[in-house]
């Protein structure tokens, strides 16, 4: 059964096809069965998550793991080395080539000071100098998710994106993927003196950042929702920690405290009454697809943290939906439970 990846078009296949453009016959390292190709699948999840981590951008990690993924078939050499390093190589020059622009992505809060109540929304920014969310399933191996969940957090991606592009290379490689100093230093032609230095470096610019919850009380979630679709003021702020931000990419308006937040939501008419979410998950978060009137609205994503939220981002650009596997229409008929 083909997939996303797979099928004709599909990561894989362009590999393949690129391949046998250029070396009639295909590597040897291959096999006949397609035994290079199953072996690059298996580290499919991790490569997409290294490259979200550096680009800070879903569809720019695919793109980079996609084109690491050409680049592999046409170059690896099963006698110098294990495959797996080799990806990350790879991967890591085809981030380093695609951070060579001077923009990068932040989030709202990097941007300026919270907005006051009632100030206008100003001009939207282009989606590259966003920190965009991502699906847990693509950059998360379920069976670390204890470890690495935080690593993908939007404020810990973002504060990323401040390190020039071989140092954040470095910090991953180290703290997030514990890769020691001798494999990071062979990966990216370093000395172990050098990587070691870089990595101090980078610790030292990344901002100390509260731990979210682990596991998310689905008690508090179900009240989100209900207080949500009913646009409940009073409920929805309750669940709100006092200190709370709430950010609307593309603009850079966001507030910070729960009271602003309440302002705000009394005094703007009720825009977002009648909407419905259907539950997902972003960046080791609780997230919902937001949609009003039957449409795709919004990306909601969620931070909890000592049982209540203390951050919510919500993303006004329905072209998530489908990198989520969110519907495209909501009907009338259909209802989320929390």
């Amino acid at each position: 059964m083909l997939n996303g990846e797979t099928a004709p078009g599909g990561p894989v296949e362009t590999a393949r096809r690129r391949q046998a453009e250029t070396a009639p016959g295909g590597p040897a390292w291959a096999g006949p069965e397609g035994r290079g190709v199953a072996e690059m699948e298996r580290h499919r999840v991790e490569l997409t998550g290294y490259c979200y981590r550096m680009l800070g951008s879903g569809f720019e990690a695919e793109d980079a793991v996609q084109e690491t993924f050409v680049r592999a078939w046409r170059t690896y050499d099963p006698g110098r080395g294990p495959l797996r390093p080799w990806l990350f190589h790879l991967a890591t020059n085809v981030c380093v080539d695609m951070l060579r622009g001077p923009q990068r992505r932040a989030r709202a809060m990097d941007l300026g000071p919270a907005a006051v109540p009632g100030a206008a929304l100003g001009e939207p920014l282009p989606e590259n100098r966003w920190v965009q969310p991502v699906p847990d399933a693509r950059v998360l191996d379920p069976a670390d998710l204890a470890v690495t969940r935080e690593t993908v957090r939007l404020a810990f991606v973002a504060a990323l994106q401040h390190l020039p592009p071989r140092q954040r290379a470095v910090l991953i490689l180290r703290d997030v993927l514990k890769w020691s100093a001798a494999e990071t230093a062979a990966l990216l032609g370093a000395t172990v003196t050098s990587v070691n230095s870089s990595l101090q470096r980078a610790r030292a610019r990344l901002p100390a950042s509260d731990p979210l919850d682990a596991a998310v009380d689905e008690g508090l979630l179900a009240r989100y929702v209900t207080a949500f679709e009913r646009y409940d003021v009073d409920a929805l702020v309750s669940l709100l920690h006092e200190d709370a931000t709430s950010s609307m990419p593309p603009f850079t308006w966001w507030l910070r405290g729960r009271e602003d937040i309440r302002a705000v939501l009394l005094h703007s008419d009720a825009p977002c009454a009648g909407s419905r979410l259907v539950p997902t998950r972003a960046n080791g978060c609780p997230a919902f697809g937001q949609y009003l009137n039957g449409e795709p609205f919004a990306l909601l994503v969620l931070e909890v943290s000592g049982g209540v939220v203390v951050g919510e981002t919500t993303y006004l650009d329905p072209g998530l939906f489908p990198f989520f596997g969110l519907p495209m229409s909501f009907g009338a008929a259909l209802r989320t439970e929390g």
